[in-house]
């Protein structure tokens, strides 16, 4: 089994997930548009070009999501996306990278946990953690 996220876009999953194939060095192998859809499912002039459903891989993890038509979208709430990290220069760029035009609810910094620690949001509204690991003593 494997566990993935699924996010929820108001128009802007297309930007959202080029922007985060490219900062998080991904690869996009799907993005559907409502336009794309079979002739018998109803789609208007304003969600036509809005994304149906994007496949985001980075290594063998899977991020999805797409636009919510209508009155029907709502932020995103109680959840973050995370990314664990290896290094405390990875978590730099990935900050600096996603808080651009977003919101730190926490910057980046060093936690009695973590080498390097953040919460945000980005500037399409997507909750973040960065979490880079301080290593933990072996117990006896």
């Amino acid at each position: 089994m494997k566990l993935n996220a699924y996010l929820s876009f108001n128009g802007t999953c297309k930007q959202a997930f080029t922007f985060y194939a490219e900062v998080l060095h991904g690869q996009i192998p799907m993005m559907m548009t409502y336009a794309d859809a079979p002739p018998s499912m109803p789609t208007t002039p304003a969600t036509r070009d809005q994304v149906m459903h994007a496949r985001l891989l980075v290594g063998d993890q899977v991020l999805m999501g797409s636009d919510t038509p209508g009155d029907c979208y709502k932020p995103v709430q109680g959840v973050h996306v995370t990314l664990n990290v290896e290094t405390p220069a990875e978590a730099e760029r990935l900050y600096n990278a996603l808080v651009a035009g977003g919101t730190a609810q926490m910057p980046l910094q060093e936690t009695f946990w973590a080498l390097r620690f953040a919460m945000l949001s980005d500037k399409f509204g997507t909750p973040w953690m960065i979490n880079c690991e301080k290593p933990m003593p072996a117990h006896a």
